[in-house]
């Protein structure tokens, strides 16, 4: 099984940034493509970004150019980032670090708050 834990979430006023981490354990070996998701109450989840297991990373439209995913990636230790710049009111959510395993099991954390101010 693999563990995640996110960090990082706060109170930002707009055009403000923010970097959430997201550390994982457990199976980490067996880590394949990561992604952050976002959700607002009443609303469905939505991807963010995500990073592949080659390295690979995509953006949903409304973050391109002020988000970026990143990893750290060890034998000992997986850290995936999302660094938020220039962020908007309509960026407040709870953000949520997904993870697959090499069965294509689904892991998640148990999320980070980020709220904008205008």
């Amino acid at each position: 099984q693999v563990q995640l834990v996110e960090s990082g979430g706060g109170l930002v006023q707009a055009g403000g940034s923010l970097r959430l981490s997201c550390a994982a354990s457990g199976r980490i070996f067996s880590i394949t493509a990561t992604g952050w998701y976002r959700q607002v109450p009443g609303k469905q989840r939505e991807l963010v970004a995500s990073i592949s297991s080659g390295g690979s990373t995509n953006y949903a439209d409304s973050v391109k150019g002020r988000f970026t995913i990143s990893r750290s990636r060890d034998n000992a230790k997986y850290t995936v980032y999302l660094k938020m710049n220039d962020l908007k009111p309509e960026d407040t959510a709870a953000y949520y670090c997904q993870t697959r395993d090499d069965r294509r099991f689904e892991y998640w954390g148990q999320g980070t708050q980020v709220t904008v101010s205008s």
